[in-house]
């Protein structure tokens, strides 16, 4: 097999270089070239035809994102995004995922070198699952997120009650557009949405906050102990396993600091085995884009457990890991374009409730 070809673009010279070392490391990739700013990025892309690219988001000479967005209208590539952990560098990332990037990694620390090889594994397990995503032409604008939607209220039939049915999601590579996707379909009305997406822990605010609004459902950082309300959706904050307890007839969220799962925390697996120990028969779960394996175990222990369970379909997935591996385990019982997604839920969980 061919190697991955990947240019490095990033105004600083000591990333530049410290990324060319770390991605070099890999027999499976080969730094074919790196440029200082996106005007320098464009020559060498047209020269070098490179598989992937990286690129910081906060460039010189041109903006990043006018740069990303002018590249997936033109020349669309596989683009994974190198971020700042700041607020600001968490709203660009989220924009540039919004623009057609593929996934993104945080800005490599010189110094302990563990960390140097941890993040090594990451970058390029990143950038060769990026070779084998599906990169769309960027049609039209990017979506608009709603800055003045008006405040939403719980419907006051359901504010004060438990509910009787519960969506799990989970998604990584691709998952902040997707997860965006299926919540801007859902009703203010509609079951109570818990989700995981492989995200870094400065990131998980913004993103929470970005996701309500854009939906009509109330998105929220999860609260250890809090009662899981219909018309809500909850995220666990940054750097945390989400799991679900039932409590009498109600279901709370727990927050869990424990060890990673599946080299993740936030773990997929982890939040779809609570679902299925306290919901069982009364949850819907699906598995959105994402690189690995992680949910795809969780997600066959909720079929077991008699939940509906479907995954998103490799054509409109970003990268089909995840997805893919509940196929293989035989944990999907559906495999749907990802438009159709937040419908088959609402009625996958209309049924369960009517059963």
């Amino acid at each position: 097999m061919s190697r991955c070809r990947v240019l490095i673009v990033d105004d600083s010279a000591v990333v530049r270089q410290l990324l060319t070392e770390l991605l070099g490391q890999d027999p499976g990739i080969e730094v074919v070239g790196t440029a200082a700013d996106p005007l320098l990025a464009r020559e060498k892309i047209k020269r070098l035809n490179p598989d992937v690219l990286t690129l910081d988001v906060e460039m010189p000479r041109m903006d990043g994102l006018a740069f990303l967005e002018n590249l997936m209208r033109l020349r669309p590539m596989p683009v994974i995004m190198v971020s700042s952990l700041t607020e600001r560098g968490a709203d660009v990332t989220l924009q540039a995922m919004a623009l057609g990037a593929v996934d993104f990694v945080t800005k490599p620390k010189a110094g302990v070198a563990q960390g140097l090889a941890d993040y090594a594994v990451e970058i390029a397990g990143k950038v060769k699952a990026a070779a084998r995503a599906r990169v769309r032409p960027l049609a039209g604008a990017a979506p608009v997120v709603r800055l003045d939607a008006a405040p939403r209220v719980a419907p006051v039939a359901t504010r004060f009650r438990t509910t009787d049915r519960l969506i799990a999601i989970g998604a990584s590579a691709g998952g902040t557009e997707a997860i965006r996707v299926v919540l801007e379909a859902m009703p203010p009305d509609a079951p109570a949405i818990v989700l995981t997406q492989h995200i870094p822990a400065s990131f998980s605010r913004p993103f929470v906050e970005r996701l309500d609004r854009c939906s009509q459902m109330l998105v929220r950082e999860a609260r250890d102990g809090e009662m899981i309300l219909p018309g809500h959706a909850y995220l666990p904050p940054g750097d945390h396993h989400l799991r679900v307890i039932r409590d009498g007839a109600r279901w709370r969220c727990k927050l869990d600091a424990g060890p990673p799962v599946n080299r993740h925390r936030p773990a997929v697996d982890v939040l779809f085995r609570s679902v299925a120990e306290a919901a069982a028969g009364n949850a819907v779960a699906a598995i959105l884009t994402g690189m690995g394996d992680d949910g795809a175990r969780g997600l066959l222990e909720l079929r077991q457990a008699g939940a509906a369970t479907l995954v998103q379909d490799e054509a409109t997935s970003v990268v089909w890991g995840m997805p893919g591996a509940a196929v293989k385990l035989g944990a999907a019982q559906e495999t749907l374009p990802l438009d159709a997604i937040a419908g088959r839920l609402l009625e996958l969980a209309g049924a369960n409730a009517a059963a």
